[in-house]
């Protein structure tokens, strides 16, 4: 066993100490990494000194074992914490989820439609103190390494994880997950309050095949756009680890990303741990096919910087057993497994693990802190300020409560609050009839409906109705009459799916091993096993469909239709319509009836819709659609005609579709806020908060110009503010207030290394409000937001907003470079209300570099093109660089190339069935200089150098190459 220096030191002094006058007290005395006085590297060495080769390995683990001999507890990497402290795997009982009952935050797209990172890091603060409180409530459950925030950038409405991320802007993004982290981790200068993971490096942004599919980023979307969402938290020091995502980029999973142990630690000024996500590891083996074996695979990662394994649950040893086969072979070294081990023990350190008690502030914090009053305040305050207001044609709001005494408060989400997957579990819930009834107080009244039909299926062969038991148990078709056990609400979340609420218990229908049971809360799981559909046959009948997530699994077999037995037990045991029970669907009480008789008379309608988020795209399941389902779109039209004064509040998780064409005067948005959600409602729609969220999302008109979702080239796709052309429904930082804001004449210039704007806000309305000032610039047609900041003013008053930029924030990736450039040129300054509406351009001259033909003549990366067709990225080898992977008839152009008469085009390929590349000018199908032959290489990852003699040409010239066949071009060159 290798020793460190220090250990070697002091093993002469303190046997001869021991010689001389042996003690008690000093064989009892602490050996130096429990000492607080060492640097924090002589303590870590000390430490690894101390261990086994078998304890250095059992580090690597996600459940990270006891070393009883050393004193040295438990520590496990992942707690999920984006909008509170969510869930953890239970040590204690083989991976189980456990929810945690403490405060629950907005989702993190509420958080950043707030704008507000001195708020955001309040929250931060906040969620980081719980988990220190559930830590002392049980360590091995809850451990300190926070799997938060998620700064996967938004790029398209329809991701299923959309609800977990901030923003499509890196900026804002970035400036929301630092606030957020700093928070997580307090103030202390020394001691960490809890450790936050950015999650998921890099470009992951579907679930759709998500640990296959490969984001093919050309460089200049990467480095600009994708990278610069975790480069920002990690060079201000707000993240501890970093955790890679399940997809390939350019043709390399990122498991095995050499950013790991590269770019990620080069940013961040402290050291950094990098944890997988589930089952990462064994993908690259299984799904991804990377590599042959375990051993290969485990070896791969660590090498190119995976510290901490999260695979196979709670069973470390699989792990164990592929890494010491590793070493084995002489694919690691034991020198590769102790520097992921000081990542992982340079966090534990950090978090006060192993210094004497008192010295850890945040050891003080107890399970009081949970839930805590000020918490509370604080999950209600951010509630308020993360609402947006999208419309308010003739001042529908806010409502006058001196006349507003009777409130209709309808629709699907009025009179409950949903949980999503990573949220903990609620201690309380105020809904938004609940809040808006509180606020009326004894004056007035609400009149509440879910808007949604109560119906009973009648099993046609033999007159009997479906019947729910009062206590959870298996529905049946028994009822002779359609009473309260037959009674079933009806939710319909569009896209055919429903979710069925038996009337005799609360409870919703719930798929569990072939029978149905009515038993769960709310539509909630992996598999969200509540997921029905009822499907309308030629013949008007209905069969009841089975709709959860795993029937796209191969395992689930092929019955996905209802049958009501011989016993009369209803079950999931028919693979088509065809053998399904037939069922009469008799509507009891039609939903938008009540919603109607509940609206009509009422001062004000109150309309509350949204989505389920355990149904409308979540983990694992991408949106097919972002519209507004139709059965509550004709519940807002249907309470419009019946009460003109009607106001809508959307509450979901995503950019939604349909609003143009909606005639309401009132539009106000909300994410699942949690548990303050109705105290938030109210608030806005009484107008005791002004509302001054924004939102951080284009919302796209429709659906119908959306690229696929697995293409991520937004310079392309003309996705994101940054690159869309068309006319949003709603674009990028936009939000009403009840007040309005003037912005005067933007004053722009340089002052050295920065570009200072300035601009005077005024509130020119009777009420005060928040404007959220945001400042763009504009360079080579690309829109870009600089800084924002909230400013608050009194009725009528004038402030002055300045902003500074530095210079070096102005870089931009050049391919023809190969590196980040702050470019010569005029850089044009807006600001405005958001990336639509905008003050005239102030155009300011920013010396830099400037721009210089390309040199062709050398290597150059072939990846670094300036436009393409057909063509993906992938990688040149399985460790490091990327090609580009052509396939017949596609091509790749090389802009203002300088040529002095280039004789001979070189190149590396590979290809495994042979092709041909042409160089042309100009175009695709212009003037051919040569034509070069790469006869077959065996292998993808087997190179060529091949070359071809080529015409004599001059002058500043766009090259092209285009491809006959498929094959992977590293490098090429024409001299």
């Amino acid at each position: 066993m290798r020793q460190s220096p220090l250990r070697r030191a002091l093993v002469p002094v303190v046997t001869a100490t021991l010689l001389l006058a042996p003690s008690p007290a000093l064989a009892a005395s602490p050996p130096p990494f429990r000492d607080p006085a060492l640097p924090l590297a002589t303590r870590i060495d000390d430490l690894l000194s101390r261990l086994t080769a078998d304890e250095k390995i059992s580090l690597l683990h996600q459940y990270q074992p006891a070393i009883p001999r050393l004193g040295i507890g438990v520590f496990k990497t992942g707690t999920e914490a984006l909008h509170g402290v969510a869930w953890s795997t239970d040590y204690d009982n083989n991976g189980a989820v456990v929810k945690a009952d403490g405060t629950v935050f907005p989702q993190a797209i509420g958080l950043a439609s707030t704008w507000d990172p001195a708020l955001v890091k309040q929250v931060g603060t906040a969620v980081g103190q719980e988990a220190r409180g559930f830590n002392a409530r049980n360590p091995t459950l809850w451990g300190l390494n926070l799997w938060a925030p998620v700064v996967n950038l938004l790029r398209d409405p329809r991701w299923g994880r959309n609800e977990e991320g901030y923003s499509e802007d890196p900026l804002l993004t970035g400036e929301l997950a630092t606030a957020y982290g700093h928070g997580i981790q307090g103030d202390d200068p020394r001691y960490l309050q809890a450790a936050p993971t950015l999650k998921h490096y890099l470009a992951y942004n579907n679930e759709v095949s998500r640990d296959t599919s490969n984001s093919s980023v050309p460089p200049k979307i990467l480095h600009d756009y994708d990278e610069q969402a975790f480069k920002i938290p990690l060079e201000a020091g707000a993240a501890n680890a970093v955790m890679p995502s399940y997809n390939l980029v350019n043709g390399r999973p990122n498991t095995v990303s050499p950013d790991l142990g590269g770019l990620l630690r080069k940013w961040a000024p402290q050291d950094i741990a990098v944890v997988s996500d589930a089952g990462a590891p064994s993908n690259l083996v299984n799904s991804e096919k990377y590599y042959a074996t375990k051993a290969e695979a485990d070896a791969a990662a660590i090498k190119a910087g995976l510290d901490s394994f999260t695979d196979n649950d709670t069973n470390g040893s699989i792990t164990v057993t592929a890494v010491k086969e590793a070493l084995a072979k002489g694919l690691l070294t034991m020198a590769d497994v102790e520097t992921a081990d000081r990542h992982l023990l340079s966090l534990r350190f950090r978090l006060g693990e192993f210094d004497p008690p008192g010295r850890n502030p945040y050891a003080k914090i107890t399970p009081a802190v949970i839930g805590s009053p000020e918490h509370r305040a604080l999950a209600r305050e951010t509630a308020d300020e993360q609402m947006v207001l999208l419309r308010n044609n003739g001042n529908a709001l806010p409502l006058d409560a001196a006349k507003t005494k009777k409130v209709a408060v309808v629709g699907p989400l009025s009179d409950t609050l949903y949980e999503d997957w990573y949220s903990g579990a609620m201690q309380y819930r105020v809904t938004p009839a609940q809040g808006i009834a509180e606020r009326l107080g004894s004056a007035g009244t609400v009149a509440s409906s879910e808007g949604v039909d109560r119906i009973a299926l009648k099993d046609l062969a033999t007159g009997r109705y479906l019947t729910a038991p009062a206590t959870p148990g298996k529905v049946t078709a028994g009822g002779t009459v359609a009473g309260t056990a037959e009674s079933f609400d009806v939710f319909d979340w569009g896209a055919g799916k429903n979710t069925l609420r038996a009337a005799a218990n609360g409870r919703y229908l719930s798929y569990s091993g072939g029978a149905l049971v009515n038993d769960a809360e709310q539509p909630t799981g992996w598999f969200v096993q509540q997921q029905l559909k009822l499907d309308a046959q030629p013949d008007g009948s209905y069969v009841l469909e089975y709709a959860g997530n795993e029937v796209t699994e191969p395992w689930f077999g092929p019955n996905r239709y209802a049958v009501v037995g011989a016993d009369g037990v209803l079950t999931i045991s028919s693979p088509d319509a065809a053998h399904a029970t037939k069922f009469g669907r008799e509507v009891l009480g039609s939903g938008v009836s009540a919603a109607v008789d509940a609206a009509r008379g009422a001062d004000t309608a109150v309309v509350v819709v949204g989505s389920m988020p355990f149904i409308n795209g979540r983990e694992a399941n991408d949106r097919t659609s972002t519209e507004l389902a139709p059965a509550q779109r004709a519940l807002i039209e249907a309470v419009r005609k019946a009460n003109p004064h009607t106001v809508v509040v959307v509450e979901n998780s995503y950019p939604t579709t349909g609003w143009d064409t909606l005639d309401v005067p009132g539009i106000v948005w909300t994410s699942h806020a949690g548990q303050e959600t109705g105290h938030a409602v109210a608030d806005v729609l009484f107008g005791d908060v002004n509302p001054s969220g924004r939102l951080t999302q284009t919302w796209y008109a429709s659906d119908a110009g959306l690229p696929s979702i697995l293409d991520y080239d937004i310079a392309k796709t003309g996705l994101t503010y940054q690159y869309y052309r068309g006319k949003p429904l709603y674009p990028f930082g936009y939000g009403l207030s009840y007040t309005t804001f003037r912005h005067g004449a933007v004053r722009a210039s340089r002052t050295g290394a920065t570009v200072e704007v300035s601009v005077d806000v005024t509130n020119t309305g009777d009420r005060a409000g928040t404007d959220v000032v945001q400042l763009y610039s504009k360079n080579s047609g690309v829109q870009r937001l600089r800084d924002f900041t909230r400013v608050t003013l009194a009725p009528h008053e004038t402030r002055t907003v300045r902003f500074s930029v530095p210079v070096k924030e102005l870089a931009s990736w050049d391919v023809s470079r190969d590196r980040s450039v702050v470019a010569a040129g005029v850089y044009e300054f807006s600001v405005g209300h958001n990336a639509a509406d905008l003050s005239a351009p102030q155009p300011v001259f920013v010396p830099g570099e400037r721009a210089l033909p390309r040199d062709l003549n050398r290597p150059t990366a072939a990846q670094n093109f300036d436009d393409y067709a057909g063509t993906t990225l992938t990688d040149t080898s399985k460790t490091s660089g990327t090609s580009v992977a052509a396939v017949a008839g596609s091509w790749v152009a090389y802009e203002n190339a300088a040529l002095a008469g280039p004789a001979r085009f070189t190149a590396s390929v590979s290809t495994v069935e042979g092709a041909r590349i042409t160089v042309r000018l100009g175009s695709p199908t212009g003037r051919i200089l040569g034509t070069a032959a790469v006869p077959p290489t065996g292998d993808r990852y087997a190179y060529t150098r091949v070359t071809a003699p080529l015409a004599t040409t001059t002058g500043r010239q766009d090259v092209y190459l285009t491809f006959d066949g498929p094959l992977n071009l590293a490098t090429f060159s024409l001299r």
